[in-house]
């Protein structure tokens, strides 16, 4: 048995993740941190670090299977051993909040769970595009829910990781896709493993409510993947989380770039908290 397998799948020590910081003005007054969504990596966010000012210390992240990181055959790719990892990571960088925490799709999830556990790290969540989905009653419906809609795609995309690769290689192909987006033959698994695990059986809506962080969603008025209604549900729940709408679809491309950018304009205009991190 591989040394690995003792420490992480027995033990349960987080994985150590691939990260990049980056810190472009000599006194930085706050610090981002981004997380890609799935198939992505840290490198999805390259065009939104691009137009940031240059007192800011960026930090990109490749979570599990994804990128650069590991791609263990024995994890659970779930919220959990992401948002584990992602501490770990940070931890061993001798990091000090709070951060500021962009998330987007699955990036987003993960983001929730790293808040939900480590509530004095985060100053401040944007999630971009979080695709909320609620538990489908044990009863069956004649109509299934919107929730449960996007599951059954899900996992019939899961039983034929074959041809999502050929899906996957004309989205890219057309840049229908963020440009880190890489989806093959050798990282399909881990693919598929993170939509059984946070996608499809997620508890992100639920722990949603709980959040006791100041946090602000981004949907595009145009996502297929995201259920409106569960965000419009989150927002009357909790009063730290508000929501903006804008014509976009779930990529952060174009006009979803620019929203992302003046919302954490907004964000950094406002009174640094006092013990401002940096990674």
């Amino acid at each position: 048995m591989r040394l690995a397998t003792i420490f992480h799948r027995w033990f349960h020590i987080p994985y150590r993740l691939s990260i990049d910081r980056v810190t472009r003005g000599k006194n930085s007054r706050a610090t981002i941190l981004f997380i890609h969504g799935i198939g992505n990596s840290g490198q999805a966010w390259d065009k939104v670090i691009s137009k940031l000012p240059d007192d800011i210390t960026t930090v990109t992240i490749d979570l599990l299977g994804f990128g650069t990181s590991p791609r263990p055959k024995e994890a659970t790719y779930n919220a959990i051993t992401q948002a584990r990892s992602v501490f770990m990571t940070l931890l061993l960088k001798r990091w000090k909040g709070p951060l500021i925490v962009v998330g987007h799709s699955m990036g987003a999830l993960v983001a929730v769970e790293l808040a939900r556990r480590h509530p004095r790290l985060i100053r401040r969540l944007i999630l971009c595009s979080p695709p909320f989905y609620v538990p489908d009653p044990e009863k069956k419906r004649l109509i299934p829910t919107p929730d449960g809609m996007r599951r059954g795609v899900y996992t019939a995309v899961s039983q034929r990781p074959e041809r999502f690769i050929k899906l996957a290689s004309v989205a890219m192909k057309y840049t229908l896709v963020n440009k880190s987006f890489n989806v093959n033959a050798d990282n399909v698994d881990s693919y598929m493993a993170a939509l059984h695990g946070m996608i499809i059986n997620q508890t992100a809506f639920d722990d949603a409510q709980q959040l006791t962080v100041p946090t602000h969603i981004i949907k595009g008025a145009l996502d297929p993947l995201i259920v409106p209604r569960n965000i419009k549900a989150l927002v009357k729940l909790n009063s730290y989380i508000t929501c903006s709408t804008i014509l976009a679809g779930h990529e952060v491309q174009g006009v979803f770039v620019s929203a992302v950018i003046d919302t954490l304009k907004k964000e950094l205009r406002k009174s640094p908290v006092k013990g401002r991190g940096t990674v």
